[in-house]
């Protein structure tokens, strides 16, 4: 298990490089995801394979997490690590973490049932629960550091140019 120290100097080494050649900071992240049968899908990044799927009631076959669950994981891990790096960078100690992400949502914009409501969260709330040695103030300043350089967070709050691109094969000459 990596130490606080560890980590401090994993994390400022990785900053110096970046400063000395912000390219090297900059990249494309990417991930492919394939529908199976059953609303399973295969998600793959690198050396990960995960499972995502629907639950019977949306007439899947529970394979693996929804969407929502692995998009509130991914959004609480972000902040989770992220709190654990700032502090170790500060010099704060963090003996537990716990953060719990909650979405509110209304289906009928999902099902386009209702053009007055979206298909995406109407709120999302994270509370965090941290147990440290060190106060009030200090943990705040950890949690309001990594708040502020978050890239999730940020995915969730600032709009974003997003754009789609498609291929169309057909079956019958694999051409498109």
């Amino acid at each position: 298990m990596a130490s606080p120290n560890e980590i401090r100097t994993k994390v400022e080494a990785k900053v110096a490089g970046v400063v000395n050649a912000p390219a090297t900071g900059c990249g494309t992240a990417t991930t492919k995801v394939r529908l199976k049968p059953d609303l399973e899908c295969v998600i793959e990044d690198g050396p990960w394979t995960l499972t995502a799927g629907m639950s019977p009631v949306w007439g899947g076959n529970n394979a693996g997490p929804n969407p929502g669950i692995l998009g509130r994981g991914a959004f609480g891990s972000c902040l989770a690590i992220g709190y654990a790096i700032w502090a170790a960078r500060l010099g704060v100690q963090i003996d537990e973490l716990e953060i719990t992400v909650q979405g509110d949502y209304d289906a009928r914009g999902e099902l386009g049932i209702s053009d007055e409501v979206p298909p995406g969260y109407l709120q999302m709330r994270y509370h965090v629960t941290v147990t440290s040695p060190a106060s009030e103030a200090d943990v705040m300043r950890v949690l309001d550091a990594a708040d502020k350089a978050s890239p999730y967070l940020d995915v969730h709050v600032r709009p974003h140019d997003v754009r789609r691109e498609v291929t169309v094969v057909s079956p019958s000459t694999g051409s498109t």
